[in-house]
């Protein structure tokens, strides 16, 4: 093995992350990986607050940092910035928002070696992004299985095994010389496109449930709704651009909304319909009270329980409306300026 394909370079899109960076990059700089065999790539997309000046600082002390800079701001295009400029044998794609296990970068590239794998990927530890109520209930409603589908990665593995995507993701960096760069006319969802080239090409990812990275969600139930709005847009809005990447469990908040838009529009028109849409919401509102109220007694916090109802009704209605904006943003002729 040569000297450069030893080198892990770590891709980091960020804009506006100036909360989150500075734990990121001490996390990394913390590695046990031999230090001169790791590469910070801090690409900036066009950030409107102190980001380019806390990565700038990083980079004028630590020689393993530097700061690229993306104009365009969309997290695509500054992975591709960073993948175009890393010289590694090996590219993890890093998300500002998470902070990784001192282990992280050399268990990845173990296991890869190890199981002659082609992508790895871990678990997620999420956190609260702020010491209240509505983070606290967000990074809840993240880690259940209610909140996310059962995602592997959200809710761990017991053992290494092969999945269909990875999250904060290694890759070898022949894969991108392979099946081509990160997909930029996805806002959203574009390393689960990628991954899904990667395995029609037969490459293999896998999740290894010793490998970790905690996260860090929005803090805010105003933020929460207006990510969960865009990633139900664009867990549809890929197929425009060939590739279906929703399975089922993505479409059940779609389908729960249109259920209640459909039946509440039809018991507006026929008053005795009333109970349909009432038959919707009213096993909905059981389930979710009654999870909520068991993580906020696990929590020993009880007025946690509001929050988290709150916060379960915003991820699964802005999922679900997300998704049919996306529907109707297949269906309908884009207007021309």
């Amino acid at each position: 093995m040569s000297a450069a394909s030893k080198i892990v370079s770590v891709v980091i899109p960020c804009r506006n992350e100036e909360r989150f960076i500075e734990r990121c990059l001490d996390s990394l700089l913390a590695q046990t990986y031999p230090k001169d065999q790791i590469e910070i790539l801090a690409v900036n997309g066009a950030s409107e607050d102190d980001t380019e000046k806390i990565v700038a600082a990083y980079a004028a002390t630590h020689p393993s940092v530097k700061l690229l800079q993306n104009p365009k701001k969309f997290t695509p295009i500054s992975m591709n910035v960073g993948i175009k400029n890393a010289r590694g044998g090996f590219i993890l794609l890093a998300g500002a928002h998470s902070s990784f296990a001192p282990d992280y970068v050399e268990k990845c590239v173990s296991h890869l070696e190890r199981h002659n794998a082609d992508v790895v990927g871990g678990t997620l530890e999420t956190k609260p992004s702020r010491n209240t109520l509505a983070a606290q209930a967000i990074a809840e409603v993240l880690k259940s299985r209610l909140g996310t589908g059962g995602s592997s990665f959200r809710v761990g593995t017991s053992s290494v095994r092969e999945v269909d995507t990875a999250f904060n993701a290694c890759y070898r960096r022949e894969l991108f010389e392979k099946v081509g760069l990160i997909n930029e006319h996805l806002r959203r969802s574009q390393d689960m496109e990628f991954s899904m080239r990667i395995k029609r090409a037969g490459g293999k990812i896998i999740l290894a449930p010793d490998i970790s990275t905690t996260y860090y969600p929005k803090a805010t139930l105003h933020e929460f709704w207006s990510h969960n709005i865009s990633d139900g847009i664009w867990a549809i809005l890929p197929v425009k651009y060939g590739a279906r990447l929703f399975k089922l469990r993505h479409l059940a908040p779609f389908v729960f909304v249109l259920g209640l838009l459909g039946t509440g529009t039809a018991a507006l028109l026929y008053r005795p319909l009333l109970v349909l849409p009432l038959a919707i919401a009213a096993p909905y509102l059981s389930v979710i009270a009654g999870v909520s109220l068991t993580l906020a007694v696990r929590a020993k916090r009880p007025t946690l329980f509001p929050f988290l109802i709150a916060a379960f009704a915003i991820r699964h209605f802005g999922y679900g409306i997300g998704s049919l904006m996306g529907f109707l943003k297949l269906l309908l002729p884009e207007r021309r300026s």
